[in-house]
């Protein structure tokens, strides 16, 4: 008997019940198995830029890779399966089934706040990156997880908003990436957003069920984005599982069935799409009821079974070259590569010294560590004089604590303590990275009820002299004691209307000042006591600890940078975006680099002829100094090999591999279609032309066109050939539309001295 068979008839072994607890979460990450059919739980996990697992703990850490928009710059299907292999190794230490990636929505409009989470403007290269890394990913038995279907293109009003869109611009562009990935490739999930098309919630479109499954043919189980599902009626309409639980608007499916609204029928065929998930992820064992080959198979490891969570030096190797195949080298006057005879580096910028790896919101995960520039830099050119100054600061908002200033019990980090209701300690922990966020409670040995506050200690160690900006950050009562004195004291209530994801990454914060001398110490007491479900409306149990580098008066910080950029051979500014600016939850409201980054470069370039700037950035940025500096770098979120990617670019000792996957406007002359509801709607009026089709269409020059990039060496180029296609029926011809195109072939010589790309 095949498997479909075998499926069919184990669909027909359940009650109603059973059934019914198949099709919606246990929890926030998980659905419960059935034992007595050999059915374990099936695990999810976020991804897309590592997998974090079922906790939000840095104590169990993940390989961190460049940001979607960086992957797909590298324009590289080899790399990209090689990612896909990656994290379902990863999926396996962290004991999770399904991969909650890739994003393949698209970058309709460069103010999106997600856009670093999404590969391209172009649907093609969107389908193809992506297709890779779901072949990769699924090669490995994990389950990848084509999201977010569809048109989940801004973050604004994104639980609610009605995008009007036609019907060739939903052919050509929206729905395009995710038939590529489906005739290449076959993911074994969707997930439908929460967004509506045309007046529709995605949860209860009939696109599930009428393109997907009819016209696609996919066989895949389609899941609600979370909080998504709205009714139980969404299953007439193709959806398969409400996530996540314990709670969802299919807890009343019996009585949807009992009325005819939905019946048992409807309900086989989303319980027979779950077990063939299960049956591919290895959650699902055939067998005779009390066989040991009955038993539910658990994944290869699981997080009980990790006792070192150090990233294997293969890994990260291969981490640090997937950052510089995505750099994308988009101005070079001679500067680079840097000689190893340069003398002095001056080492700028507000992202210099602790570079942005990774965006926020849902997407982010906890390296186990990461490699900044400026410390890689000095590694590099050991032999110069390394200057560091920051300039300006990119945001007023007081970074994590991860143990650059902080230290307890001789180790970096912080102790925390779980007080039970009468006042126990329920455990103690220590932590490297202070930032918490516990949306699927704190582990096997207690509950959330059972927790009446958490308190915590460290001592901030100063290396230099000057105002450390200490501070937390919660939704919830926090306390802050510095050597003893309270320094805040806080209760800062949700009111319930807030996006979630933005409360959980960029919460209230509060922040003190304490003068230190260098080598000096202090001790640092606080507490947080949290904001509870029937305050906000979810279970929040999450804060922050947040230490900030000394930074005197603004403008003599400016001056400061500049001097030391006009007392160097060479000057690097690392410049980029913040999490105020580029997050989920939000979308941007301007293109601008945050602070006064412009007027540091601008400034410093004054200055020094060899300015260096690198752009450390998901999303387009506006560059009105571009032809005032010797060279400009897109790093993008680079992932955690960071800082030893741009020192092995900026030596030459790797070749910068990206080329644009999307549009950067010129300064005056950005195309950017409506991203903010009018009366809940946004109308996509712009049709197919989004990207370079619309810059092509208003005949407006880019400055950085789709498919820019230089490297280090020179090239030169032959005369073009064309060729018909060798088919004799193209009517007859599926998947991939462009087998019945003419292609053009032309040879290229690398005429310079080195190898490049």
């Amino acid at each position: 008997m095949t498997d479909a068979y075998r499926l069919m008839d184990l669909v027909q072994e359940l009650t109603l019940e059973e059934k019914i607890s198949l099709l919606s979460g246990q929890d926030n990450w998980s659905v419960a198995g059935i034992e007595r059919i050999g059915l374990r739980s099936i695990v999810t996990s976020d991804g897309p830029v590592g997998v974090r697992g079922t906790d939000w703990d840095d104590r169990k850490s993940s390989a961190n890779t460049p940001s979607p928009t960086g992957l797909a710059a590298t324009w590289n299907d080899d790399l990209m399966e090689q990612v896909g292999n990656l994290l379902a190794r990863e999926a396996g230490k962290k004991g999770v089934d399904v991969i909650l990636a890739p994003t393949i929505n698209l970058h309709r409009t460069p103010l999106g706040g997600r856009h670093f989470e999404c590969f391209s403007e172009d649907p093609v290269l969107t389908g193809g990156i992506a297709a890779s890394y779901v072949r990769g990913i699924q090669d490995g038995g994990k389950a990848a997880c084509l999201k977010h279907f569809v048109a989940n293109d801004q973050e604004t009003d994104r639980l609610t908003v009605n995008n009007i869109i036609d019907e060739r611009a939903l052919r050509e562009l929206y729905f395009a990436p995710f038939e590529q990935v489906e005739e290449t490739v076959g993911p074994w999930t969707y997930m439908s957003s929460y967004n509506q098309v045309n007046g529709v919630f995605m949860t209860e479109s009939p696109l599930q069920e009428e393109l997907l499954r009819d016209e696609w043919g996919t066989h895949a189980l389609v899941m609600s984005d979370w909080g998504a599902t709205r009714s139980t009626a969404s299953i007439n309409a193709g959806l398969d599982l409400a996530m996540p639980g314990p709670k969802t608007p299919w807890d009343d499916m019996r009585a949807a069935v009992e009325s005819g609204e939905v019946t048992e029928e409807t309900i086989d065929v989303a319980v027979l799409r779950y077990l063939t998930l299960a049956l591919r992820v290895g959650a699902l064992r055939f067998g005779d009821e009390g066989d040991a080959d009955n038993a539910p198979e658990q994944a290869a490891h699981t997080d009980e079974s990790v006792t070192d969570w150090t990233l294997d030096e293969e890994t990260r190797s291969f981490l640090r070259r997937l950052a510089t195949e995505s750099f994308v080298l988009v101005r070079n006057r001679d500067v680079l590569p840097l000689a190893d005879s340069v003398k002095s580096i001056a080492v700028l910028g507000p992202n210099a010294r602790a570079g942005r790896a990774q965006g926020g919101g849902s997407a982010s995960v906890f390296p186990d560590r990461v490699s900044h520039p400026l410390e890689a830099i000095r590694n590099r050119f050991s032999a110069a004089e390394v200057s560091y100054a920051p300039g300006v600061l990119a945001t007023d908002r007081v970074p994590v604590a991860h143990g650059q200033f902080n230290q307890v019990d001789g180790k970096p980090g912080i102790v925390l303590e779980f007080i039970g209701t009468n006042g126990e300690i329920l455990d103690t922990r220590h932590h490297r990275v202070a930032q918490f966020n516990w949306v699927n409670g704190f582990g096997p040995d207690f509950k959330p009820e059972d927790v009446a506050e958490i308190r915590g200690r460290t001592t901030i160690v100063a290396d230099e002299a000057g105002n450390y900006r200490i501070g937390m950050s919660a939704a919830g009562r926090i306390r802050l004691d510095v050597d003893g004195e309270t320094k805040i004291s806080v209760d800062s209530q949700m009111s319930g209307d807030e996006d979630f994801v933005e409360v959980l990454m960029t919460p209230p914060q509060h922040v003190t000042e304490v003068e230190l001398q260098a080598g000096e110490s202090v001790d640092i007491d606080f507490s947080f006591i949290s904001s509870r479900p029937d305050e906000i409306g979810n279970p929040y149990w999450g804060f922050q600890l947040n230490i900030g580098e000394p930074f005197g008066d603004p403008e003599t910080e400016i001056e400061r940078a500049v001097e030391t950029a006009r007392n160097s051979e060479v000057a690097v500014v690392i410049v980029g975006t913040t999490e105020e600016v580029e997050s989920e939850g939000f979308d941007r409201t301007d293109l601008d680099l945050p602070g006064r980054q412009d007027e540091l470069v601008r400034r410093v370039a004054e200055v020094n002829d060899k300015t260096i700037v690198l752009v450390n950035a998901g999303a387009p940025v506006l560059m009105p100094w571009f032809e005032d500096v010797a060279a400009v770098m897109l790093v993008w979120f680079p992932g955690q090999e960071m800082g030893n990617a741009i020192a092995d670019v900026l030596s030459g000792d790797a070749e910068p591999g990206g080329r644009m996957p999307t549009t950067w406007p010129a300064p005056g002359a950005v195309i950017a279609p409506q991203n903010v509801p009018e009366d809940g709607i946004v109308r996509y009026d712009e049709g197919v032309f989004i990207g370079y089709r619309a810059y092509a269409k208003q005949g407006v020059k880019p400055l950085l066109p789709f498919g820019f990039g230089d490297g280090y060496t020179t090239w030169e180029y032959g005369d073009a050939t064309v060729a018909e296609p060798e088919v004799d029926e193209p009517e007859d011809i599926h998947g991939n539309p462009y087998e019945t195109l003419n292609s053009v072939t032309v040879p290229v010589t690398n005429t310079g001295d080195r190898p490049g790309k």
